[in-house]
């Protein structure tokens, strides 16, 4: 059986995890971004109208006003509305969503291997401490990932025109003036971030603590009293 100070260290990396899953679960659940524009009739240069595009991971709802001509609040989903219109934005936003797929995963994983050492001590090499590092590792570099790859597809690609073009009922339009700014679901994943590597830190501590404390154990016996090495 492990010791009391294994069990603590380990269950709370299991905690730090758990608490970082539901994190990011509601995060994926929420709004990432709300996107602004100043819209106008292709050609004629007055751009008095506006459009606000409020995004999850998976739906989203634009608001237009007088863009073209007259106002309106359409729903749609993301995937579905970007597929055949624009490549790189479907690209994008499939890697975001399947790497957000990944962190769950390998969370998930994480704490199953941390509960299982927190009442054992495996001698398997990927289902004792070095599992947590490897798990929780790719979690936080994934969602780092996430974080970057989201803003490229908002600023970098026209995902917010696209959308805006869908639904314009085949009247031209001009976009200028794109404002992004960023919501509490992308947010989220910067706790999400910290938490896997919090539960990295909880193993290490107990890790270097026990090896510093086996090496103590272990001294050379030149360490030892010249008497007590003589006899």
């Amino acid at each position: 059986m492990p010791s009391t100070k294994k069990t603590l260290h380990f269950i709370s990396s299991a905690l730090a995890t758990s608490i970082s899953v539901g994190i990011i679960g509601y995060g994926m659940s929420t709004k990432w971004v709300i996107t602004t524009m100043e819209c106008a009739r292709k050609d004629s240069g007055v751009y008095n109208g506006s459009a606000e595009i409020t995004l999850t991971l998976f739906d989203g709802i634009l608001e237009r006003s007088s863009c073209p001509l007259f106002g309106a609040t359409d729903t749609f989903q993301v995937i579905p509305t970007l597929a055949g219109r624009e490549v790189v934005p479907v690209v994008l936003q499939g890697l975001v969503l399947c790497l957000l797929a990944l962190c769950l995963l390998f969370s998930a994983c994480s704490i199953l291997i941390s509960l299982y050492n927190s009442v054992s001590n495996p001698y398997e090499t990927y289902m004792g401490p070095v599992g947590v590092y490897i798990c929780s590792s790719l979690s936080a570099c994934l969602s780092v990932i996430v974080l970057i790859l989201f803003v490229v597809n908002i600023s970098a690609t026209n995902m917010a025109e696209t959308f805006v073009e869908k639904f314009t009922e085949g009247v031209p339009v001009a976009l200028k003036g794109k404002v992004s700014v960023m919501q509490v679901g992308y947010y989220l994943v910067i706790p999400y971030t910290v938490l896997s590597l919090i539960a990295i830190a909880l193993i290490y501590t107990y890790e270097h603590a026990a090896y510093t404390r086996k090496k103590e154990q272990q001294k050379p016996t030149e360490d030892a009293p010249v008497d007590l090495t003589m006899y």
